[in-house]
């Protein structure tokens, strides 16, 4: 077929070049010698060539150079009667004309070639010439997919589409009316979606319509299969595309004022630690299917959660009292190591539960978010009410027994993590910053009987400096930490009691670090390198947090398009705007999926279409507590105000308007 086409080809070229030479003499004609598409040679003796390809150009060749001043005029290309749009080229010296239209032939389809009133350059005129071809007959294809009036053919995703939805569907060719019908499904996860179909007046195009809303931020696949057809019989091999819809713009719950928003938030999440406390011990569960299993560095979080609690009229100040004053019981009794608790502890005999096989002891990061609470409470304490001053003793007796110091390991100048009396120092874990284990560092320098040097600090938690950072990530620059900042709860655990604002040392701007950290953290998300569906202004927050395959620190360095509510949330002090806005995103937008009897659950990924039905202690706790301390700074105030606070944060060298 090929060696045919070629020997049509070069016979037509020896049949021009004579030509041409035999008419050179012939005064008054303008001839045509050689037409073709693509390297396909024309018929100008008025057959039907067939098969031609659709993407070629038209090439004319003519005895003499042409007149260009009156060629666009006088060539003219038709389908069916009706004139397709073209441009044209001119080669050597005027006499090749190459005939360019506007866009890719139509499949199976008859064209003419019209030549009339052309002119060569010194006034010859041509005859008139109609040249009669039929492309080959092509694969239908989608050309583009059309929402808003955008085509979106070539995102890989189709994200943002309208929940009342409507998309236009452009094919190469018209198509059979009766196999668009059977064709085209739109498919959720409840199953097929029933669509309305209109066709264009060419039958190139579909729009498509349902009769019902699509949910918003939902997945669905629109599918064409391979059944559809074109008019003239063209093949389709079948084509899919993902899409998932936008934002729903009628919100899942009435819309209130954004203080009693805040308020809602703050009284649902505290529910985790009122209702779903352990009911012997009064401590925070690890989570929502713990059992007796509860968590101390929570549980701290939930003593700063009791205080909010009482502040805003949850529960009453004695119905606070009796609940600190049955946790306090609880941890006199549990087991501890060198006057540090474990991670977890059963909630009923305060025996000590392994987090892995060598950390079954003392916990040191988590005695101090414990502490934490408890001196946040005894501050809040009154000295004059005897039931109250009984609990400030309890709780002076609990914060002079931890014994700080043990854990330098042999008098080393850093802090450790865990001892065991079993295992010893096998995890082997110093603290070293940055991370969440300031507050360790800070207590342990505060305390009255167990207290640390400052060598301890410096060369051991800010590694004699090496835990600055100074780097510059989102056009922001981070002072402190890992690349890009680390997961949020580095900026919120220590936090909860300690006041960053003004807070200084020769490391850093606490308040800068934490502002900064967030920013970097938000703006990464609006940036959505991994082009993660939902991510962007009012959706974001990496930190530490449940997922899909289990539990991972989510960060920009490890970012599996998880978005935990907590960490836009317990970021209020810092980003009140960009918090806000997260929050009336997940409230409104997403709490049909989201929000539940303890408030937000845990996380979400919408790419996958996945919505945590956990709740963690540890994500519960800073919600509540730094929505306050953005509200009313109540909780930095009270730990603030404790005199060894104070002492231990001048001893390692911080200064402060609270000192």
């Amino acid at each position: 077929m090929h060696g045919s086409v070629l020997i049509r080809f070069v016979a037509a070229m020896l049949l021009a070049v004579c030509a041409a030479g035999c008419k050179k003499d012939r005064m008054g004609t303008l001839s045509l010698l050689q037409a073709s598409v693509g390297e396909v040679p024309l018929s100008l003796e008025g057959e039907l060539v067939e098969g031609l390809p659709l993407d070629r150009s038209i090439t004319l060749v003519f005895s003499q150079p042409v007149d260009q001043r009156v060629a666009n005029g006088a060539i003219r290309l038709t389908q069916n009667g009706d004139p397709v749009p073209l441009s044209l080229a001119f080669l050597s010296d005027g006499s090749t004309i190459v005939v360019h239209p506007s866009g890719p032939l139509t499949s199976n389809t008859t064209y003419s070639l019209h030549i009339a009133d052309l002119q060569s350059a010194g006034g010859d005129r041509s005859p008139t010439y109609s040249i009669a071809f039929k492309t080959r007959m092509d694969n239908l294809r989608v050309t583009a997919i059309e929402v808003d009036g955008e085509n979106r053919m070539q995102d890989p995703l189709l994200t943002d589409v309208p929940v009342e939805f409507e998309l236009t569907l452009r094919f190469s060719v018209p198509v059979d009316a009766e196999t668009v019908r059977q064709a085209v499904s739109l498919t959720g996860a409840v199953g097929d979606i029933s669509l309305q179909q209109q066709s264009a007046s060419d039958k190139k195009s579909v729009t498509l319509r349902t009769a019902v809303r699509l949910t918003g931020l939902t997945r669905y696949e629109l599918r064409i299969s391979d059944g559809l057809r074109g008019e003239g019989g063209e093949a389709f091999p079948g084509w899919s595309k993902m899409l998932f819809t936008g934002v729903d713009p009628e919100p899942k719950f009435p819309v209130i004022s954004d203080e009693e928003l805040l308020t809602h938030v703050q009284r649902q999440t505290f529910r985790y630690f009122w209702e779903f406390a352990h009911p012997a011990s009064g401590m925070a569960r690890e989570r929502n299917t713990s059992g007796d299993l509860v968590t101390t560095g929570g549980s701290g979080f939930g003593i700063m959660a009791l205080i909010v609690g009482v502040e805003r009229g949850f529960i009453s100040r004695s119905q606070g009292v009796e609940r600190l004053e049955r946790m306090v019981s609880f941890l006199e009794s549990a087991d501890r190591f060198h006057g540090a608790w474990s991670h977890w502890v059963n909630g009923n005999t305060g025996a000590a539960i392994p987090f892995s096989a060598n950390d079954n002891g003392g916990d040191l990061v988590e005695t101090s978010l414990l502490m934490q609470g408890l001196l946040t409470a005894r501050q809040y304490l009154t000295s004059g009410v005897p039931a109250e001053k009984q609990l400030i003793d309890r709780i002076n007796g609990l914060w002079r027994s931890v014994e700080w110091d043990w854990y330098r390991r042999d008098g080393q100048d850093v802090l450790y993590w865990h001892w065991s009396p079993d295992k010893g120092w096998a995890m082997n874990m110093p603290i070293r910053g940055w991370n969440e284990g300031l507050v360790t560092y800070v207590l342990a320098a505060a305390s009255p009987t167990h207290d640390i040097p400052k060598a301890v600090y410096d060369k051991g938690w800010a590694r004699s400096g090496d835990m600055r950072n100074g780097s510059t990530y989102e056009n922001i620059t981070l002072p402190l930490g890992p690349v890009y900042g680390g997961p949020l709860f580095f900026s919120h655990y220590s936090f909860l009691g300690i006041d960053p604002r003004g807070l200084t040392d020769v490391y850093a701007d606490y308040w800068t670090q934490n502002v900064n950290h967030t920013l970097i953290n938000y703006g990464y998300c609006v940036q959505n390198p991994r082009n993660y569906v939902g991510y962007g202004p009012v959706c974001w927050g990496l930190t530490a947090s449940d997922n899909p395959e289990g539990y991972a620190a989510h960060s920009p360095t490890n970012d599996l398009g998880v978005i935990t509510p907590s960490a836009a949330l317990s970021a209020f002090p810092y980003t009140p705007d960009q918090s806000m806005a997260a929050l009336k995103f997940f409230y409104y937008s997403l709490g049909d999926r989201l929000w539940g009897d303890y408030g937000f659950y845990d996380s979400f990924n919408i790419t996958q279409q996945w919505f945590a039905d956990s709740y963690l202690a540890i994500d519960q706790g800073p919600i509540i507590v730094m929505m306050e301390n953005y509200r009313t700074g109540l909780l930095w105030n009270l730990f603030m105000s404790a005199p060894e606070v104070k002492a231990g944060l001048r001893k390692l060298g911080f200064e402060s308007p609270k000192l």
